[in-house]
């Protein structure tokens, strides 16, 4: 590998920590100082708050409230010096507290050395905070001097170490151990990747042998975060892998077995042309003999003459008829019609249908019931729905017998809208239902040839069904039949 992730992992992480250890040096460097002033002139002014409120509760002469004085004069190193307006000293915590009496008169009559070097860090109405070096001693002191509330002038003072010095040994100190926290980092960085590195390697050797189609590498680490998460996940899908070519190598054999079964498609296209043949021979032959006596003019009068036009004539439309459904049914099946996928009105066209068969069911005195008055809109080719409600329509005309009702409905289900046509008569005998969708199939070829049934109008509806991905059915009741399909309502 050109790119080791395992070191690129630890000059990443070295990285980081060298510069969190630089960025620390350097704000110990700069800002340690100013942090140590702060933090003693913010102590020095929680102590005055502590002793004024003494003063104001006139609390000095109170053992107890001079113990906790004294405490916190030794915990955080304050000398304190409390004199009246006449001089005389009110409250001290250090025996020797003359240089503390010379400096408050100094600032009470602005005596002070000028050879002192002072700096004011805060000032108010109350007191002022400055940081002083003195003169003979080079010792520095956060000081505080000012007037409590009860009119006695006070002094704080607290020695400042020599922050400098303690600085640059911090700044020595932290150098060294941050150079060796580097370098065992480094190490311990270096060894803790391999846990890493280690089943991502694992990992990238399953993927290996499963380009090879070996489907037994599976990971073995039980490790609760990403890697395990993804090793679970190749686990998975070697299995579906495996799976999917097992899958595959089944389809292969059916397809094996299709190619074996293409004797049998070539018997049913054989079955096919032998049933158009059959279905052609009745009409043509009608067609023949009738024309024949025509010619040989077997009946002279003109009714007679009138009649055998008229079943030539008749035969020859029912031979257009079905020819014209075949190749319907045949532009369908193979494809070859082109299915436009459009929003429109089921409603509407339903009723454009029951008008135009309007005259027919009142000949035969059918009544029809179709309640749906709003529009429903659906998602389909419009013109293949209408040759499917017709078709519908028709063979429910056809067959309709008994009560003579005729009843369409609409159901809208959650993604779809279903389509009935119901026709009161005779029930289809169960076992003959699922031939019902199959080319010239009739179960009442007597009636059918009645009417002019060329048993191929539900085998169209079928085959429309099919080619927009719909389902449709049949369904039997005790007093008719009821067929159904089904449309999208949603884009």
């Amino acid at each position: 590998m050109k790119r080791s992730i395992r070191k690129e992992m630890a000059m990443i992480f070295t990285a980081v920590m060298t510069g969190v250890l630089v960025l620390t040096w350097l704000a110990n460097a700069f800002f340690l100082e100013p942090y140590y002033i702060s933090n003693k002139q913010q102590t020095v002014i929680e102590v005055y708050e502590v002793l004024n409120q003494g003063a104001r509760d006139k609390r000095f002469m109170e053992e107890e409230f001079l113990q906790e004085l004294n405490k916190i004069a030794q915990t955080d190193n304050i000398s304190m010096l409390v004199i009246d307006v006449s001089g005389k000293v009110q409250l001290y915590t250090v025996r020797d507290f003359r240089s503390l009496k010379n400096l408050l008169y100094s600032y009470i009559f602005e005596t002070g050395s000028e050879e002192d070097e002072i700096r004011e860090l805060f000032s108010n109405s109350q007191y002022s905070i400055r940081r002083r070096v003195d003169q003979f001693s080079e010792a520095e002191y956060i000081e505080m001097l000012g007037t409590l509330d009860n009119g006695c002038t006070f002094v704080l003072q607290t020695a400042v170490e020599s922050i400098r010095d303690s600085v640059a040994v911090s700044n020595q100190f932290y150098g060294y151990i941050g150079m060796g926290a580097v370098l065992v980092s480094c190490l311990l960085i270096w060894l803790f990747t391999k846990r890493f590195t280690g089943p991502i390697l694992e990992l990238a050797e399953i993927s290996k042998r499963m380009t090879d189609l070996d489907f037994n590498a599976k990971f073995s680490g039980r490790q609760k975060n990403e890697i395990g998460f993804l090793g679970s996940h190749m686990n998975q899908m070697s299995e579906k892998l495996e799976q999917t070519i097992s899958e595959l190598k089944t389809v292969n054999n059916e397809l094996e077995r299709d190619i074996e079964q293409k004797n049998q498609i070539d018997e049913m296209r054989k079955e096919f042309l032998s049933n158009v043949s059959h279905e052609l021979k009745t009409p043509i032959a009608l067609i023949q003999g009738y024309a024949e006596g025509l010619k040989e003019c077997i009946n002279d009068d003109a009714e007679s003459r009138d009649f055998y036009c008229e079943v030539i004539m008749d035969e020859a439309s029912k031979m257009n008829v079905m020819v014209k459904k075949l190749l319907t049914l045949n532009q369908i099946e193979f494809g070859n019609n082109i299915v436009t996928m459009e929003r429109f009105d089921i409603v509407a066209l339903i009723r454009n249908v029951l008008a135009s068969t309007g005259i027919l069911m009142e000949q035969k005195g059918i009544q029809v019931q179709f309640s749906e008055l709003e529009p429903v809109y659906v998602w389909a080719d419009e013109f293949q729905i209408e040759e499917v409600v017709t078709n519908y329509v028709s063979n429910a005309v056809n067959h309709c017998t008994g009560e003579k009702i005729i009843d369409i409905r609409l159901e809208q289900q959650e993604e779809t809208v279903r389509v009935s046509v119901f026709n009161t008569g005779n029930p289809i005998p169960e076992e003959e239902l699922p031939k019902v969708w199959i080319k010239f199939y009739k179960i009442d070829k007597a009636r059918t040839r009645e009417y002019g049934g060329s048993g191929i109008g539900l085998s169209i509806v079928k085959a429309i069904m099919d080619s927009i991905n719909r389902e449709c059915g049949v369904k039997n009741y005790s007093n008719g039949v009821e067929f159904w399909f089904e449309v999208d309502s949603k884009a």
